[in-house]
């Protein structure tokens, strides 16, 4: 299941208070300022600092470069 267009428009990363990128395919959610990507589990997005996995640059640009990335948060 993915997760719903209300949850996706609403999700920020806890620490920058920003949109991630959100990838139905990957079952994450990534950050791709900070370079870190929360899981999401069970179609609830774990969005725990502490849980929280960095990404190196190989890995940075094989997420961006996924077809099908959807921006979460609210659209300014």
């Amino acid at each position: 299941m993915v997760l719903s267009d209300f949850l996706v428009g609403i999700l920020v990363d806890p620490v920058d208070l920003k949109g991630l990128l959100y990838s139905e395919e990957e079952n994450l959610l990534y950050n791709d300022r900070r370079h870190v990507a929360f899981a999401v589990e069970d179609d609830i997005p774990v969005l725990l600092e502490t849980e929280a996995r960095a990404i190196d640059a190989a890995e940075h640009q094989r997420l961006v470069g996924l077809a099908n990335l959807r921006r979460t948060g609210p659209k300014s």
